[in-house]
Formats: C-alpha cells, sequence, structure tokens
C-alpha cells in the first residue's frame, strides 16, 4: 500500500469509533503485510500511520489486537495480494540506526568528559597559568621542528 491522501489517523479512527460512526472496515492483504480501509459514512479511508503513510501491519495478529482495542471486533478480510514470503525477514532503517548511533556516540562521549572533568577536579596538584602552558607546549614544538629540520637536511 502506498501513500494517499485519503487516509484516516488513529486518533480520527477511535473518535468515529466512540460515536458509532464507523460502519465496517476492509483488511486487506498485500505482500508487504496487511492494511486497513475504515468505511464510515458514505467515505472509505485507508489507516494511516504516524508519518502520513499508509500504515502496514506485518503479522495478522498485531492489526486484530489493533482493531480491537479501537474497538472494531468485525471487519472483512480480503487475502488475494497477501504473500507470506514478500515480508522482510528483517527490518533495516539506516536512519533510524544511525540516529542510535550518533546517539549512544554522543552518550559516550559526554560520559568521557564527565570522567575527565571529575579527574581534573580531583587532582591536587597546584594549577599551571597559561603562560606557562603554552611556553611548555612551544617548546616541544621547536623541539620536533628542529628534528624534522635536521631530518630534512641529512
Amino acid at each position: 500500500m502506498s501513500t494517499t491522501a485519503n487516509t484516516i489517523d488513529h486518533l480520527t479512527l477511535e473518535r468515529l469509533v466512540e460515536a458509532g460512526a464507523v460502519r465496517g472496515a476492509d483488511v486487506i492483504g498485500h505482500p508487504g503485510g496487511w492494511g486497513v480501509i475504515v468505511k464510515y459514512g458514505m467515505t472509505e479511508r485507508a489507516l494511516a500511520a504516524r508519518r502520513g503513510a499508509v500504515r502496514t501491519f506485518r503479522k495478522f495478529e498485531t492489526l486484530v489486537g489493533y482493531l480491537k482495542d479501537v474497538g472494531i471486533c468485525e471487519y472483512h478480510v480480503n487475502a488475494a495480494n497477501f504473500d507470506a514470503a514478500a515480508l522482510k525477514t528483517t527490518r533495516v532503517r539506516p536512519d533510524s540506526s544511525e540516529r542510535m548511533r550518533s546517539a549512544f556516540e554522543a552518550s559516550a562521549q559526554t560520559k568521557r568528559m564527565q570522567q575527565q572533568a571529575d579527574a581534573s577536579l580531583a587532582d591536587t596538584r597546584p594549577n599551571v597559568s597559561h603562560e606557562q602552558a603554552m611556553s611548555s607546549v612551544q617548546a616541544v614544538i621547536d623541539t620536533k621542528r628542529k628534528k624534522h629540520e635536521a631530518k630534512a637536511a641529512a
């Protein structure tokens, strides 16, 4: 099932069921799983996922539980186009996995920074002024530069 403008979201479906306006539902099988067409008044709309695309249930049991929780206990099932072999065996979401990886790395970086800050605060050695630190660093740079120049001249 593809994205369509003729969809109904979960909240609207719940309100229609509460009002007794839903006159039926069709469960439609397709190669990606199961979709739902909700009938109310003279209108038929596909159930939408949060992102607006038509919602697909991979497992029929999940769909049955969803409909029952909403308050729809009777529906028509059309399994003509359902293809169990076409269901993906793994769910790959590169965008989601990258987002999770980034969050994990950020969390690890925050933890390392916190440990370094704690270690610095616990250090009892006297503080070094900025001028002293820069002088020490410049001495190391000058030493390395002289070694590199000597090596290049040889």
